[in-house]
């Protein structure tokens, strides 16, 4: 494809990544400079569905919150929100009919990230992930203990499938033999929806997801990623949601990023966590957004690309520096994302790597 890498480029950003400060050293260089040449906080972004959840962290911020705390309340009015149905109550279900959520969160003062994955019956994941960060000795917990682990804190259960959501799951299961995540031998060709070829642009799939990064005046970062998943999945699928790397990653030095859209594409490319190294080497948010997608788009196997070659689904990213600079970038075109500079919240168009036919 065109954006493969030359070994002569391969080569140069190798001996350039060598060549680079080490963490450590950036981090006291950072901290040797005053704040106020560093941050131009306090700032928040999120997805596109995130709206409100930013001008609600941005109220706590000035109130004097911590980052993370602000935006992992800012992501609440999602999971409350059945008409959102990419998170918390009233998520996708997979293909039993189950409501199971990932999410993550991570501190940049502290470097400490907490998260859970495959949740049932517990709507305020972003929280339950903030809990485990502070009260245990891990990172990820998962199914049946990530339940016993919110119940333990007193966390409410719940039934959280809305009826909509349920009409939804009952049509897929009466269609779902071309397009559910069942794959046949590599054998045999393949008849889900992302094979049907020729075809040009993205297929439509249901993934959700809010993430939200948070920059306060003083440089402290945070961000959170909340998710129902992929709709209809295999029952215990994990996307990129609560993996620390992928769906989320926070440096305090450098900055943060985070992702929806396509999970398994970004776990093969571990994405936030290079966001954030490619923005440690002068790349801005923007840039370093669509350089993953670039990275993502060259590793994407054939059954799920379209007749041109290009990524047949949707991903976006979204990265905030500590400088106060913040971008966003998608696979397909038409992608917004909600920012609050501290004036008022507006939805801001994300950059993007191909454009969508149709798309004006």
């Amino acid at each position: 494809m065109s954006h493969e890498m030359s070994r002569r480029g391969f080569l140069g950003a190798t001996v350039a990544a060598a060549a680079a400060p080490s963490a450590d050293l950036m981090r006291l260089a950072n901290a040797a400079q005053p704040a106020a040449a560093l941050a131009k906080g306090p700032i928040v972004i999120a997805s596109a569905n995130g709206v409100a959840a930013v001008t609600r962290a941005m109220e706590l911020l000035r109130g004097g919150s911590d980052p993370l705390d602000a935006v992992v309340e800012g992501v609440r009015i999602n999971e409350d929100d059945p008409k959102d149905g990419s998170v918390g109550f009233g998520g996708g279900p997979n293909e039993d009919g189950e409501v199971e959520l990932d999410a993550s969160v991570m501190h940049g003062p502290t470097h400490k990230a907490g998260a859970v994955a495959a949740l049932r019956r517990v709507r305020h994941a972003a929280s339950v992930a903030q809990r485990v960060m502070q009260r245990t000795d891990h990172v990820l917990i998962v199914g049946e203990g990530a339940l016993r682990f919110a119940r333990a804190h007193g966390f409410p259960e719940e039934n959280l499938l809305t009826e909509s959501a349920r009409e939804a799951w009952l049509r897929w299961k009466e269609t779902h033999s071309d397009d559910d995540d069942w794959l046949p031998p590599a054998s045999q060709p393949a008849t889900r929806q992302h094979s049907r070829l020729p075809r040009e642009g993205p297929i439509e799939r249901d993934y959700g997801t809010i993430n939200c990064l948070a920059l306060t005046a003083a440089g402290d970062l945070a961000g959170t990623t909340t998710t129902s998943g992929l709709a209809n999945k295999i029952a215990g699928r994990v996307g990129d949601s609560p993996i620390i790397g992928a769906g989320l990653y926070v440096d305090n030095g450098v900055g943060a990023a985070g992702s929806t859209g396509r999970g398994e594409a970004n776990l093969q490319n571990c994405s936030s966590f290079l966001i954030v190294e490619l923005m440690r080497n002068g790349k801005s948010p923007q840039d370093a957004c669509l350089e993953a997608l670039k990275r993502i788009a060259d590793h994407t196997e054939p059954r799920l690309r379209d007749r041109n070659g290009r990524p047949a689904f949707g991903l976006a990213f979204y990265a905030l520096a500590r400088d106060g600079r913040h971008g966003s970038a998608t696979m397909w075109s038409g992608g917004n994302y909600a920012v609050h500079d501290g004036t008022d919240a507006k939805l801001v168009a994300s950059a993007y790597l191909y454009k969508q036919p149709g798309n004006s």
